[in-house]
């Protein structure tokens, strides 16, 4: 595998190359920032993709019922002016006047309600636990919808300014679901306007964006965005002017590209949260031991996670003492059985499971290389050979769906929602039933589950609080999950361009202007 210093090396050398020959100015002249980033989106329509940056993409070209605004995670109107609780399970929403779809088709209540129930039938949703809290959608009348909820749940309003962007219901049914999936229709600031596989998006800006939108008309009037497979390629390009903009930039890397004449470069902590999953339930065999709490414990204690965020991760990344983010409500630190770098106690640990020579395992992955070769050589120190593979996000979920991951590297960013029920849900059940499952629940914990369900049901914060207090004590006294560091986004973007980072880990375009 190739080591993160001779990526380094190699991606500096190509800097000294081309740094002289970059024109001074990007593409201000046509209107047009460039974007590059190294994750493939292989369907852009936002209910059939669980990635960042399907994420993006969703919400430059759609809008919401309401919107969050990135100051203070303030909820504002957005396609709907105004909301009222009619019963504690009933949310009724006064919807905007005047609304145009980029197909030119008008807004109106039909759009909802056909968002709404579509998502709730169907089964190829990719995060269902996004969604399972809610009962259906009802036209009152051509402007007023109601939503009904399964039970009283409190964070209604960050999922519906996060997850849950209206389509309109006559195009998506003209022109039939594939042919929507491969070039969708909202009634966001931008519209799509070409999709290139898993290679090339392009968006336009809209011209008829409703006035006293929240996210404001864009002041770029394009935006091409270049998939490409890894970080070296994506760094490349923003090196040698074919790109604009970038992020998830190698942390070493930062300074230097920083260092250019032409480009800017910033650190920023995001709500994202980098995690391994350990099979516990014996999803990849009965007798895989890690379905031995002792041989997860071992495996916390066998990581140096605090020198990973400190000296790989870098820029102000911390170890998260619960499995979530650190200011998400209900993500209660103090909970969490607490265990340190310990390779000693890792061996000891081992050898009282039955395992006093190791194992051989896998750890399948899709994050950077240095990640993934640090966490091995710390297992291997103490006796677990740990096989790297390494594969693009959609690749990894299937073999999730599969039950082939033993080791599972990755991470989740909970759609930006400052809640816990955005995070734990995706871990442990994310179906509000017992006995049902999610992709990422590797743990299938009967007792974890009923207290996330449990969390998630009442509108009373003390009670809240008690049951995933309860859930995050039992997940780390088992071991289920091994919370690893928090994501530092790494953007690198022309000097030309005014672009700010925002700590949900989204890039928002439309708020960005060429100086």
């Amino acid at each position: 595998m190739m080591s993160a210093k001779w990526v380094v090396r190699a991606l500096f050398a190509a800097t000294a190359l081309v740094a002289a020959e970059a024109p001074a100015l990007a593409q201000k002249s046509a209107d047009t920032l460039r974007v590059v980033w190294w994750v493939q989106l292989v369907n852009v329509n936002p209910y059939f993709n669980q990635l960042r940056t399907g994420l993006i993409v969703a919400h430059h070209a759609f809008d919401g019922l309401v919107y969050r605004d990135p100051n203070g995670f303030v909820i504002k109107p957005a396609l709907a002016t105004s909301w009222k609780y009619v019963d504690p399970t009933t949310i009724e929403f006064a919807l905007r006047r005047g609304v145009k779809f980029h197909d030119g088709s008008p807004f109106t209540a039909d759009d909802v309600v056909y968002t709404i129930n579509t998502v709730l039938k169907d089964k190829q949703v990719s995060v269902p636990s996004n969604f399972t809290w809610i009962d259906g959608a009802d036209k009152v009348d051509e402007f007023t919808v109601r939503l009904r909820t399964k039970r009283v749940f409190p964070a209604a309003m960050e999922y519906l300014a996060m997850v849950l962007p209206i389509i309109p219901q006559a195009y998506r049914e003209k022109v039939g679901y594939d042919a929507y999936d491969k070039l969708p229709v909202g009634a966001g600031p931008y519209k799509i306007t070409r999709v290139d596989g898993v290679n090339q998006i392009d968006l336009e800006r809209f011209e008829d964006y409703y006035k006293d939108a929240p996210k404001t008309r864009p002041a770029i009037r394009k935006l091409t965005i270049h998939e490409v497979t890894d970080a070296t390629t994506a760094q490349n390009e923003i090196i040698g002017n074919k790109a604009d903009w970038t992020w998830d930039v190698i942390p070493d890397m930062v300074d230097k590209l920083g260092a250019l004449p032409y480009l800017k470069t910033e650190r920023a902590e995001t709500m994202r949260v980098n995690l391994l999953n350990l099979d516990a339930a014996g999803r990849t065999g009965a007798d895989n031991p890690l379905t031995k709490q002792k041989v997860r414990q071992a495996i916390i204690h066998a990581i140096d996670r605090e020198s990973i965020a400190k000296n790989l991760m870098q820029g102000g990344s911390r170890v998260p003492q619960a499995p979530c983010f650190p200011t998400q409500f209900g993500c209660d630190g103090a909970a969490a059985v607490q265990y340190s770098y310990d390779p000693a106690k890792a061996k000891a640990l081992l050898a009282e499971a039955g395992y006093p020579n190791g194992f051989e395992t896998e750890l399948v992955s899709y994050v950077l290389p240095q990640f993934e070769g640090a966490v091995q050589n710390y297992l291997k120190a103490v006796g677990i050979n740990a096989k790297v593979t390494h594969l693009q996000v959609q690749a990894l979920i299937q073999r999730q769906l599969e039950g082939k991951n033993p080791i599972d590297f990755g991470n989740w960013g909970s759609y930006s929602v400052n809640d816990v029920s955005a995070f734990l849900p995706q871990y442990y059940s994310g179906a509000f039933e017992v006995g049902t499952f999610s992709t990422g629940d590797f743990a299938r914990d009967a007792e974890v589950q009923r207290l996330v369900i449990a969390g998630s049901s009442t509108t009373d914060p003390e009670e809240r609080k008690k049951n995933y207090s309860a859930a995050i004590k039992r997940i780390t006294e088992q071991a289920f999950i091994v919370p690893m560091f928090t994501n530092v986004g790494t953007y690198a973007y022309r000097k030309e361009l005014s672009f700010k980072p925002w700590p949900d880990e989204m890039p928002r375009f439309y708020l960005s202007s060429w100086n």
